[in-house]
């Protein structure tokens, strides 16, 4: 059974300042689940309707599907809901291809995104400050286990620009075309906002503009989703 202060404590992790103050975060359903007890990802509790993982028992609470419909941040609840720490992230050797967001403000686009690099052997995905927490319900869901492969940090974009001794390319409609150009692998691919692309400030730490180029010819095509374009980019990356 599921008390009311283990409610209470589940449904406060839909908020950012909550997960900061109780450092956890919530997982969803058996898939993703198994992929953070299969990683170096600290267990606290563990809801589900039967007991179907390999935990010890005290750490485990059978709920019942009233209770799990209660706890979870899902339209369509599953039949297990986990609750991990989070950890201290350290950001590894920069020594291949770099992702770095510049205020990417959408939980599906990121989790997209943490996908993306899981896929393409991104090790280091860099966000700024007012990039989405990678460990909103709905990021961690739309990464499906990805982000325990992928060394997710959150700094001052500029500060972290300037410490670097490294191409640094730049997403912009006006780059130069990315199937054109010769990429190098040791560098630092900058995404940015949805809406506004890139800020001035970082814009000033590019070394090289690239972009996509635009192949039809409806003018009310303004520009690529920023999950799409990274899927672009790093195919590209990755091709050459």
């Amino acid at each position: 059974m599921v008390s009311k202060s283990q409610i209470k404590l589940i449904t406060s992790l839909g908020q950012k300042k909550y997960r900061q103050k109780n450092g956890l975060f919530v997982a969803e359903g058996i898939k993703v689940i198994r992929e953070f007890l299969n990683s170096d990802f600290q267990l606290v509790n563990l809801f589900a309707s039967e007991f179907v993982f390999d935990i010890p028992e005290e750490q485990f609470v059978l709920a019942e599907e009233r209770e799990l419909k209660k706890i979870s941040f899902l339209k369509t609840p599953q039949t297990a809901l986990a609750l991990f720490k989070i950890p201290q992230q350290n950001l590894e050797v920069l020594d291949d291809l770099t992702i770095a967001l510049d205020g990417v403000r959408d939980p599906g686009n990121l989790g997209t995104i943490i996908r993306l690099c899981d896929w393409f052997g991104v090790k280091n995905l860099v966000c700024s400050k007012d990039t989405v927490d990678c460990y909103n319900p709905k990021v961690i869901q739309s990464t499906m286990g990805s982000i325990t492969r992928v060394n997710v940090i959150y700094k001052n974009l500029t500060e972290f620009l300037q410490d670097q001794d490294l191409v640094t390319y730049g997403t912009f409609m006006e780059g130069e075309n990315v199937y054109q150009k010769q990429l190098q692998q040791k560098s630092i691919l900058v995404m940015g906002n949805e809406a506004n692309g890139i800020t001035s400030e970082i814009e000033e730490l590019i070394s090289e503009k690239i972009s996509i180029p635009q192949f039809g010819q409806s003018q009310e095509t303004e520009s690529l989703n920023v999950a799409t374009a990274t899927a672009i980019f790093l195919s590209e990356f990755r091709r050459k």
